[in-house]
């Protein structure tokens, strides 16, 4: 009876990656690009010295590196719905309190509760919901879904700075927070609630129920800090995301001298899109059996070169320029969907829902620090894409690191686990 209900009933999977994709859109455009665009309003807002508020968005990134760790607990013990919809209350509340903010601690008080609540609408907890669903086809659900969060770069970035300017800080918060709110928690009142089991389907639409044994399965509950296969993909997630988000922070400012601001912005968008199409591509083409972490390692040798040509263009708007934005920005969304399609291959299912959000919060807690790291590479407040040879020579080699740390976990059967 079961099966043939399930066979009547339409998969529900594909809806879940349309919810989560939403969901990615809210999660990254308001938790992720939302505070360079806060810490540039709230200076003009108060007057307070930029190095003061760039420490809260340090906080509201290194927080939430903390609160994602411990998000498999969370999701135990309250569900997937209740986490979710209250991860978007707590940034609805952090928002209005980085535009209200009076004094110092109360913007940092603002940061912790944005910072808590983005991660539950972030990479951990996408790969948390698609991964009930999919299994053979994840890498495909995974990428679209993971697209939200470009897209959400391309629809916040400027929804907040016209808001602001048109509106107000604190109205804009106030629409935008609300709007979020009453949409988490429509999608997870009509999505996120149903699991396969509730619905009598089976990851991918298959028509066999999964083994048993599968199912059955229990964690081993040991430390991944002597894992040689754990250590080296978190490391090399967080040394990608080091380099890749230290760039692209300085990167609009160092092309404005060159573009001009109007093209920069189409330049900036080009790289977003090219975010979605790198993502897509790996998704839909990378063949099950393929070794995972040697694709993570092609998609950050594309960005190499990438961060090279920069170099090579100098301040001239050449040819190279436009090329190496578009090498980069091929890479940008496969930084954070790979890996966890990488732990998907190597570590059991019961395992993975803690090898994740584990890995996205090492890369998380390190690339909080990238911006003032890069910032000091930089040769002067003024300098442009001429000057700023060594950020980019320094980005290229933190990729070559990340791509070293990926290969040296290669080697074992997908699934063996190292307890070296």
């Amino acid at each position: 009876m079961t099966l043939s209900s399930s066979a009547a009933r339409p998969f529900f999977g594909w809806h879940v990656v349309a919810a989560t994709f939403l969901l990615a859109v809210f999660g990254w455009g308001v938790g992720f690009y939302g505070p360079p665009v806060f810490l540039h309003a709230v200076v003009a807002r108060t007057g307070w010295p930029v190095a003061m508020v760039s420490v809260a968005v340090t906080l509201h990134f290194l927080f939430g590196a903390w609160v994602v760790a411990n998000l498999p607990r969370l999701y135990r013990r309250f569900g997937v719905p209740v986490v979710t919809v209250t991860g978007a209350a707590l940034l609805a509340i952090g928002i209005l309190g980085w535009a209200l903010a009076a004094q110092h601690w109360q913007l940092f008080l603002a940061a912790l509760a944005s910072g808590a609540g983005w991660v539950a609408m972030g990479a951990a907890a996408v790969n948390a919901l698609i991964a009930p669903w999919f299994s053979q086809r994840r890498p495909a659900a995974l990428g679209m879904a993971y697209n939200g969060a470009s897209l959400g770069g391309v629809i916040f970035s400027p929804l907040w700075i016209a808001l602001i300017k048109g509106i107000g800080f604190v109205p804009a918060t106030l629409v935008i927070g609300g709007v979020m709110v009453v949409a988490v928690a429509a999608l997870s009142v009509l999505v996120f609630r149903h699991t396969p089991e509730s619905l009598g389907q089976n990851p991918d639409g298959a028509q066999r129920p999964r083994p048993q044994a599968v199912q059955a399965e229990s964690p081993v509950r040991r430390s991944f800090l002597r894992d040689r296969k754990f250590l080296t993909l978190a490391v090399g997630m967080m040394l990608g995301l080091f380099a890749q988000i230290g760039l692209l922070a300085h990167l609009f400012s160092l092309l404005v001298p060159v573009l001009g601001e109007g093209l920069t912005g189409f330049a900036m968008g080009g790289a977003t899109v090219a975010a979605i199409c790198g993502r897509a591509l790996v998704g839909w083409m990378m063949p099950a059996s393929a070794d995972r972490r040697f694709v993570a390692s092609a998609s950050y040798g594309v960005q190499v070169i990438g961060s090279l040509l920069f170099i090579l263009a100098a301040s001239d708007a050449s040819l190279w320029l436009i090329l190496g934005i578009a090498l980069f920005g091929l890479g940008i969304g496969n930084a954070t969907s790979l890996p966890p399609l990488i732990a998907q291959q190597e570590f059991s299912p019961a395992e993975v829902s803690r090898v994740v959000p584990l890995i996205v919060a090492i890369g998380q807690a390190g690339y909080a620090f990238a911006p003032a790291a890069f910032g000091l590479l930089r040769t002067g407040g003024g300098a442009d894409a001429s000057g700023s040879a060594p950020l980019f020579l320094c980005a290229a080699a933190i990729q070559l690191a990340a791509i070293g740390s990926l290969l040296l976990g290669r080697g074992q059967r997908p699934g063996c686990l190292d307890h070296a």
